[in-house]
């Protein structure tokens, strides 16, 4: 008969990966119609003229 637990695993060790957020073309750049803008969950950043938002609060041309 074994006299000792089973060492138990921790709950450290995992970490997820980055959601790629953020703006993705910057003041000045020219852009064409169809190019994302900036990634955001909410309305981090509101929309100008010309832009529209998609269904996951993407900004784009």
């Amino acid at each position: 008969m074994a006299h000792k637990k089973a060492g138990g695993s921790t709950s450290y060790g995992r970490d997820s990966q980055g959601q790629r957020l953020g703006i993705k073309r910057y003041g000045g750049e020219k852009v064409l119609p169809g190019m994302i803008i900036a990634r955001q969950r909410g309305l981090k950043y509101h929309l100008g003229t010309g832009v529209k938002r998609g269904s996951d609060d993407t900004i784009y041309a």
